[in-house]
């Protein structure tokens, strides 16, 4: 069985019930596997970062394997904006998604696109930010929240996968496995706009990614998405007057 979300967002949580911790989000037009359904949740695996976890089944369309192929090949757009305005044609209604949104089967002509046999089209025209230190700034001061993908609420990893995605390039969820992508950048001087800074705890383990913006700044999610000052020791917080974060590592990922 096979899954795409039409909602704004969709949260994915570790257990089967509302109450349980928030792992991720799926947003929309994001297609999934469902791995098995147990009264009102499914257990999905997420197509593009292999991410797995349960949503409400309401909150789902569900997909045959030729749908969800054809969804998964078809010529797609990645919304740049923080929110994009939608319009579903057949109901007249109007849908906010936010920044990082799929929209599969588009259209480049008429800027519209298909779900099944639901049409929808774009309400605005996408951002003209082209690099990934252009598009991070739009998230500037959205609240912390584990587990987030949206303007609303990002944690960090949220915002370093959403933003590669806008340029399309698919990167693991969670820091600890996108550390592994990409090459090493040895020095802090060496590092370029758009590459990636990985900070770990005393015990060696990686918690926490933000964007290099240039030799002497980083953009990250802690507590809000902020510019703070980075060195080769790590991040350096002005407005608490100390170090927050540990460099280990700079990795450059390329397409």
């Amino acid at each position: 069985m096979f899954g795409i979300c039409e909602l704004s967002v969709l949260p994915v949580r570790k257990e089967a019930s509302e109450r349980s911790e928030m792992l991720t989000q799926v947003l929309f037009g994001e297609t999934f596997y469902i791995i098995d359904i147990n009264k009102n949740w499914a257990s999905i695996k997420l197509f593009t970062d292999q991410y797995e976890g349960w949503v409400n089944v309401d909150s789902i369309t569900k997909l045959n394997q030729s749908e969800f192929e054809l969804i998964n090949t078809s010529n797609s757009c990645v919304t740049k904006e923080l929110i994009t305005d939608l319009h579903l044609i057949a109901t007249d209604e109007q849908i906010k998604v936010p920044f990082g949104s799929t929209l599969p089967n588009f259209n480049e002509n008429d800027s519209s696109f298909y779900i099944k046999d639901r049409k929808y089209q774009l309400k605005k025209a996408n951002s003209n930010a082209n690099s990934i230190a252009e598009l991070a700034l739009q998230f500037l001061n959205s609240p912390y929240l584990w587990g987030g993908k949206n303007p609303l609420g990002i944690d960090c990893s949220g915002l370093t996968q959403v933003l590669y995605k806008a340029k399309g390039i698919f990167i693991p969820r969670d820091a600890s496995e996108q550390v592994k992508s990409g090459t090493t950048v040895n020095f802090i001087s060496d590092a370029q706009s758009g590459d990636l800074a990985f900070f770990d705890n005393d015990e060696g383990v990686i918690t926490h990614v933000g964007i290099i913006l240039n030799k002497t700044e980083i953009i990250h999610s802690s507590v809000k998405v902020r510019i703070d000052r980075i060195d080769q020791q790590g991040i350096y917080n002005r407005d608490l007057n100390k170090y927050t974060h540990k460099l280990r590592i700079i990795k450059r990922i390329t397409v």
